[in-house]
């Protein structure tokens, strides 16, 4: 009976890794620092190569795009403010966004300075998710001391959130073609 219930364990186990392995018809390739820079370059054509990143803008934002593929990972950034100054409810503030309503982009404080950042493992982005990191980042940014806000989601009716919208759909519709 333990050697039937082995022989079974392992022989599913099996078939779970097989299927692992076959790659999905429309799944997209694994993302690469070229294929990153494709899609950002779609989105901003003048975007420049710096290192292990890129530097790029959105919607009148400068963009910063940093790749480990050692670590597997990569960070979208920009820079909002000096860090000095920021008292405890800006902070308060940040944290009940980073919760709510900024989704998959964060507000962070690194070397001094007030980031919006969006990370993820480099290798299962898709392009899409990309995307929307960006659009996320740019909005938390510009939206940084009102709604703290990634326009991904939000809760009212007001305009603010068809204006956000707007930029993800830009985006989107610019890296269609990768």
């Amino acid at each position: 009976m333990i050697r039937l219930t082995l022989f079974l364990f392992f022989a599913a186990t099996s078939l779970v890794a097989q299927e692992a392995e076959t790659p999905q018809p429309d799944a997209e390739p694994s993302m690469t620092y070229e294929r990153l820079g494709k899609i950002l370059f779609a989105l901003d054509p003048e975007a420049q190569p710096h290192g292990p990143g890129f530097e790029l803008t959105i919607s009148d934002v400068r963009v910063f795009v940093v790749t480990d593929t050692n670590a597997d990972r990569m960070r979208v950034m920009v820079p909002i403010r000096s860090a000095a100054g920021l008292t405890p409810d800006d902070l308060q503030r940040m944290m009940q966004a980073n919760f709510d309503t900024a989704l998959d982009a964060r507000y962070a404080i690194a070397n001094g300075t007030l980031w919006a950042a969006f990370l993820h493992p480099l290798s299962l982005l898709e392009r899409d998710q990309l995307i929307s990191g960006v659009a996320q980042t740019v909005n938390i940014a510009k939206t940084y001391g009102t709604l703290y806000s990634s326009g991904g989601a939000q809760f009212g009716g007001g305009d603010s959130g068809d204006l956000q919208q707007e930029l993800f759909e830009e985006l989107l519709k610019k890296g269609e073609e990768i």
